[in-house]
């Protein structure tokens, strides 16, 4: 194998792992639907006509600790730091 054919393939490689890495760091399978304990909201229009984005949300498990906007957590999608209280 020759330093030219060699590098293309290097390229190559690197383009591809690199459009996945972000996805699979996610926890996801390379769509980017699920982080872990999350789950990806639709979109909806709401009765007065305001349109809600789709969004993620954490899982429902009772606790209040775990949530993104929960003090002391970092939603991974936004990098918005919580704000709420856990009790």
């Amino acid at each position: 194998m020759t330093l030219k054919t060699f590098s293309t393939i290097s390229a190559a490689v690197l383009i591809v792992a690199s459009s996945f890495g972000p996805a699979l760091a996610r926890g996801g399978s390379g769509g980017g639907h699920s982080y872990g304990g999350s789950h990806s909201v639709s979109g909806y229009s709401r009765s007065n006509g305001t349109y809600v984005a789709p969004a993620h949300a954490t899982n429902p498990n009772g606790s209040k600790s775990d949530n993104w906007s929960t003090r002391g957590n970092t939603n991974p999608y936004t990098g918005a730091a919580g704000t709420k209280s856990p009790y």
